[in-house]
């Protein structure tokens, strides 16, 4: 429960302002990570209150996390276990839960949410393994798993579990790429392309689209191949009716 020293702490902090200049073109040195960045000061002070709290120093470190909120506007819970190299751009809204895990090389775009959808005890909150992507305003709820190299595109709602390497988008979150579909740049450098994500709701309503334009041909070309009927049996057909 003591968790790493001070020492490894520090360490770990260098990694998470170094990780900033390969995954945003933006990014023009380390000091000016270091001052500007509000993804950066708040993955700091979560470092800080995590030491605190396995330390028993509740209090301290809820107040420590409420003043990076005000600084910020990310609201990370010092219970919350994040690997190394955690990286929030622009920061503005993400909110992480108690009992959220996050592994290496995470990005976090604006507005997601790592939340909980019950109030019972234990595991309430996400678990985001390895190199996972979250596009911005992705709600990511419930105690599930995403796996290492997900994506989840922006605005996503996700519910379930995702499996590795896969990308997720829509509300109710979809997969709609497998890892080898997908671009993957020089150097392991974040694909910014995110106009290039496919649209599932779109692609089914083209196929039915598609689907009534065939069917309709085809009643076309059945009635053009019925016999026309004279105005004997026309007449023969009503009377029957009545």
């Amino acid at each position: 429960m003591s968790g790493p020293g001070l020492g490894a702490i520090f360490a770990q902090l260098r990694e998470d302002v170094a990780c900033v200049a390969g995954r945003d073109p933006a990014a023009r040195g380390k000091l000016e990570i270091l001052l500007t960045y509000p993804g950066v000061h708040a993955v700091i002070h979560y470092r800080l209150a995590n030491w605190l709290w396995r330390r028993g120093f509740r209090f301290a470190a809820r107040f420590l996390s409420w003043s990076s909120r005000l600084a910020t506007n990310i609201d990370i819970h010092p219970a919350a276990t994040i690997g190394p190299r955690l990286f929030i751009d622009h920061g503005a809204g993400v909110v992480i839960g108690a009992t959220a895990e996050i592994g290496a090389d995470v990005t976090l775009y604006h507005g997601v949410t790592l939340g909980g959808v019950s109030w019972s005890e234990g595991k309430r909150h996400p678990t985001l393994e390895d190199g996972v992507l979250c596009g911005a305003g992705a709600k990511i709820l419930g105690p599930i798993r995403i796996g290492k190299g997900a994506r989840i595109g922006a605005n996503s709602v996700v519910v379930e579990e995702v499996p590795p390497g896969a990308t997720v988008v829509g509300i109710p979150g979809r997969i709609v790429r497998a890892l080898d579909q997908r671009r993957i740049l020089a150097g392991g450098r974040v694909d910014l392309e995110h106009h290039l994500m496919p649209d599932p709701v779109g692609e089914a309503l083209s196929y039915l689209i598609d689907r009534v334009n065939f069917l309709e041909v085809r009643l076309s070309e059945m009635r053009s191949g019925l016999r026309p009927v004279d105005a004997g049996e026309a007449e023969a057909r009503e009377t029957f009716k009545q």
